[in-house]
């Protein structure tokens, strides 16, 4: 453990950013397989919803520096591609 308050202080700051960006990645990945499920039962209203949801939470993630930007942008395009599968 730490001696000097201020690195104690960063250890507490970096342990709470970290469980902010869990819960960040946590919920895309639910996301994700809520979107799969509906994807594959066939429901296009609610893969719909699902998926604007995805990509609402992705954004989010992204803008808070919990994902990298290039990792947000191929999990749309995954998103989307698996999206598209209920159309064709």
């Amino acid at each position: 453990m730490a001696n000097i308050a201020s690195q104690e202080k960063r250890i507490h700051r970096a342990e709470r950013e970290r469980l902010e960006n869990r819960r960040y990645t946590s919920s895309i990945k639910t996301y994700f397989r809520r979107l799969e499920a509906a994807v594959a039962a066939g429901d296009a209203a609610t893969a719909d919803t699902e998926h604007r949801e995805l990509i609402s939470r992705i954004d989010r993630a992204v803008k808070r520096h919990a994902l990298h930007k290039n990792n947000g942008a191929r999990k749309k395009s995954r998103a989307a591609a698996l999206r598209a599968k209920l159309n064709s």
